[in-house]
């Protein structure tokens, strides 16, 4: 890259080397505002700001819709969500040239895309190699070596800038060629349809060993009894998690809000601990 921040990233986009960097310092900040609700959604909207602000009209429909889109759950790894970063934008680009163009398709490419991409930069950033920043930065440090302070920095910091500066890269040129060759075939929509049935996928495995509810109560005769819990799984396991899950999506299909739900979670937690039922 040049250093003119002027100039575009490439010839089939408007998106400039500016917008580039600054989307890169602002993924920087992505854990600087997280929340239990949607976790890094406030600060990858941030990120995504100057894309968006360059493609659409300040103050328009357009560019309040690809906020609101932006603001929905995020979770990935801070090192390699430029890679989602870049591939977003150049949707959004798609989506700001062509009026065709499925906007649902940004936030069903982006949710099935964020839980890989965190379960293979978590295992290796926080995983693997913040184990070898501690393990070298400690030996020094335990001998008074300055060293082991200035190693454990560089050692978890230079892999990641790297990370974060070739995924946005990769990003907005892969993007940005995938999207021009394919937007006039059917390939954009096969995506999206995978896309959506991962997105589904992973939901559920989530819900499947996330939520845990075991009922505590007993049924038989005399002192042959067995926990309730044993025979509701061998009908179906992980039933009753699924069933909250479906009674919790079922409310905020009714727009109850959330902290509505988790205050009434804890409170029937309380009761059910309380009564023995689970």
């Amino acid at each position: 890259m040049t250093t003119n921040s002027k100039q575009t990233i490439n010839a089939n986009t408007k998106l400039t080397k500016r917008d580039f960097w600054k989307v890169f310092t602002r993924s920087c900040t992505l854990d600087s505002a997280w929340n239990y609700e949607r976790q890094q959604h406030l600060m990858y909207c941030y990120m995504m700001i100057p894309v968006l602000k360059r493609l659409y009209p300040e103050g328009s429909e357009e560019m309040a819709a690809a906020l609101q889109r932006h603001m929905e759950f995020m979770a990935c790894t801070p090192h390699i969500v430029t890679l989602l970063a870049g591939i977003t934008a150049t949707m959004e680009e798609q989506n700001a040239n062509d009026p065709e163009f499925d906007a649902t398709s940004i936030s069903a490419v982006k949710t099935s895309l964020m839980g890989p991409m965190a379960g293979l930069g978590d295992s290796f950033f926080w995983g693997t190699l913040l184990t070898i920043a501690v393990g070298i930065g400690v030996s020094f440090a335990k001998e008074g070596s300055i060293l082991g302070p200035i190693l454990f920095l560089l050692i978890i910091n230079i892999p990641g800038f790297l990370a974060r500066y070739y995924c946005l890269k990769f990003g907005f040129d892969y993007g940005v060629k995938f999207f021009a060759d394919m937007s006039s075939s059917a390939v954009i929509e096969k995506i999206t349809k995978c896309a959506s049935i991962l997105g589904l996928m992973v939901i559920g495995a989530m819900v499947a060993t996330t939520v845990s509810m075991q009922i505590t109560m007993t049924v038989g005769v005399g002192e042959v009894t067995e926990s309730l819990q044993t025979y509701i799984d061998q009908i179906m396991p992980c039933f009753l998690p699924a069933c909250a899950f479906g009674v919790m999506y079922w409310l905020l299909g009714k727009n109850v809000k959330t902290t509505t739900i988790l205050i009434g979670l804890v409170i029937l937690g309380c009761a059910a601990s309380f009564f023995g039922i689970m």
